[in-house]
């Protein structure tokens, strides 16, 4: 079964800025401040863009930089929300939070997928591959539901483990 290809690539302005709302900043080398998970960054404007993104680097914030969602947060704005967003609808912080952390580390498994298909794989290897992608993108479309009950620690556990088995295959 072939899985037809989905955009891993950020699309912030199709997102609602989840990135800097979801989740929480520590002080750090990576952040320039202190951030709870749910509390909108200072550096975001109303239109979702950031305040000070040419400088982020300069300013203190390399990790925003460095983060991907990996093409999660758009789908979650636009394919599970339907264009809905948390300023609108501030109920939906949290279940947009919640969608996020369930679809971006699915669309984590596929990039690392991805890569190992550039490997010299064996025609199991291949098939297993396989497996893996429909399983991860076993929905077309997906809902709060079906990410709620999507098995994501056991899958990603699983796909995990099955590629130590391709440590002999990088040079």
């Amino acid at each position: 079964m072939t899985v037809a290809p989905i955009d891993l690539e950020p699309d912030c302005t199709n997102c609602a800025a989840l990135c800097c709302v979801v989740f929480a900043f520590d002080k750090s080398e990576s952040f320039g401040l202190d951030k709870a998970a749910g509390e909108e960054c200072p550096n975001l404007k109303a239109d979702n863009a950031c305040k000070i993104f040419e400088e982020r680097v300069e300013r203190g914030f390399p990790g925003c930089v460095s983060y991907t969602c990996f093409g999660a947060g758009q789908r979650v704005t636009q394919e599970v929300f339907g264009g809905g967003s948390w300023r609108e609808e501030p109920a939906l912080k949290a279940q947009m939070g919640a969608a996020l952390s369930v679809l971006r580390r699915i669309h984590e498994q596929l990039v690392l997928l991805k890569a190992a298909r550039e490997l010299p794989l064996t025609s199991e290897h291949s098939t297993q591959i396989q497996s893996y992608e429909a399983m991860l993108c076993s929905n077309d479309t997906w809902t709060e539901e079906t990410l709620s009950r999507f098995p994501i620690d056991k899958v990603a556990g699983d796909i995990r483990n099955w590629m130590k088995q391709l440590r002999g295959l990088v040079s």
